[in-house]
């Protein structure tokens, strides 16, 4: 094996060794100061330009450019230095430990493997003349918030992109996003002896949860998008009430709806409203309101788009197998770079355990994804960008 495909290795156990669990999760934890100081240092001694972005004090996330010719097509490298609790984890998460050609440690699969591979695999390319811009971009937060990628987005763009979030060597062209809402049920408090007084919000919301029980299945029996099925809804926290001896006066219901191309927050919103306004035209006590809250959309990128087909031949070459493509049903920051304009696919190592008790990666995969990610710079970087 070639000495710096050896080097993704050692440097991946050197950054399990940092921890840069995310502050959002964990109060109190170190964020990504740390790691952000170690993989710049790193970046620069190898010929980056780098700059820090770092408009959360202690949260920074780090571009790394090596400039082009001019001419080629310009390329983003995408991942994320933070990671979940290491209080989760069984033993000590920042040891890494090789085990039957895995190697564990919180974060080796989500995800300071595609960390390590984005490094070794750009500062390998670099090396030769290249005519586009190679950029990495290795962000805060994307446990929690994704501030680090929206932070890049907003002075950084490219003409394409790769987030190398863990897939198991499977190229992902879709994936379904979410859209958060507060539905709240109103009612009248009074004593619980004043049945003439009281109106009892709670059981007023029972009405609402049944339809949206309801609404779920009738979502299950649309026409399913080809990669990821149909979208889902569910409620997720429900609250009202003061004390047992009273009616509850409100009840609030936090629910999120998973949903895919074609959907977003403001058709999820007529969805529910149209629900509500059911109920009500029965009841003329019953009366809501409906709170929009956080929106992540929906991703999906052509399988024409240059990197798709770039990475699923040199994916191709380098596993020795045809990569499957696919969606995946949880949300990641491809739809933040999709949403900005650039072509962006994921493409990450094969392991296991993400936020979970023990984690690993294959280093047979983190090997095929360098690789992998070593090709698709220099053939992108060196396609004319007309």
């Amino acid at each position: 094996m070639p000495e710096h495909l050896h080097a993704v290795v050692t440097l991946l156990e050197k950054l399990i060794r940092i921890d840069s669990s995310n502050p959002g999760l964990v109060p109190g934890a170190p964020g990504e100061s740390a790691i952000a100081d170690h993989v710049s240092d790193w970046l620069v001694s190898r010929g980056f330009e780098c700059h820090r972005l770092e408009a959360t004090p202690g949260r920074p996330s780090i571009v790394a450019i090596s400039r082009g010719t001019g001419g080629g097509h310009s390329i983003m490298l995408n991942g994320h230095i933070d990671t979940v609790s290491l209080g989760s984890y069984t033993g000590d998460g920042l040891t890494p430990d090789h085990r039957n050609g895995n190697l564990y440690g919180r974060g080796a699969y989500d995800m300071k493997s595609g960390i390590a591979a984005i490094m070794i695999a750009a500062a390998t390319a670099i090396k030769r003349p290249h005519a586009g811009d190679i950029v990495l971009a290795l962000v805060a937060d994307e446990e929690f918030a994704s501030a680090g990628t929206e932070e890049v987005l907003r002075h950084y763009t490219t003409d394409c992109a790769i987030v190398v979030e863990p897939s198991g060597l499977d190229v992902v062209t879709a994936h379904r996003g979410f859209a958060w809402f507060e539905v709240i049920i109103y009612g009248r408090a009074a004593h619980g002896s004043r049945r003439d007084l009281g109106l009892d919000s709670i059981v007023k919301a029972g009405a609402f949860l049944t339809a949206l029980g309801q609404h779920d299945v009738e979502l299950s029996q649309r026409d399913p998008h080809p990669m990821l099925g149909t979208g889902n809804i569910h409620a997720s926290v429900i609250s009202g009430g003061e004390e047992q001896s009273s009616y509850p006066a409100s009840c609030t219901i936090l629910l999120e709806r998973r949903t895919v191309p074609g959907e977003n927050s403001a058709t999820v919103e007529a969805e529910l409203k149209g629900i509500l306004e059911t109920i009500a035209e029965k009841d003329a006590d019953f009366t809501f309101s409906v709170v929009a809250g956080l929106e992540r959309n929906p991703f999906s990128v052509d399988n024409s788009e240059p990197v798709v087909s770039c990475l699923i031949a040199a994916a191709s070459k380098h596993s020795g197998a045809v990569p499957a493509v696919r969606g995946e049903p949880f949300w990641t920051d491809c739809a933040l770079l999709a949403d900005a304009g650039i072509p962006t696919v994921l493409f990450g190592v094969d392991g296991g355990g993400a936020h979970a008790a023990e984690e690993w990666v294959s280093t047979d995969s983190l090997v095929t994804l360098t690789k992998t990610l070593e090709e698709v710079i220099t053939e992108i970087t060196n396609s004319d960008a007309g």
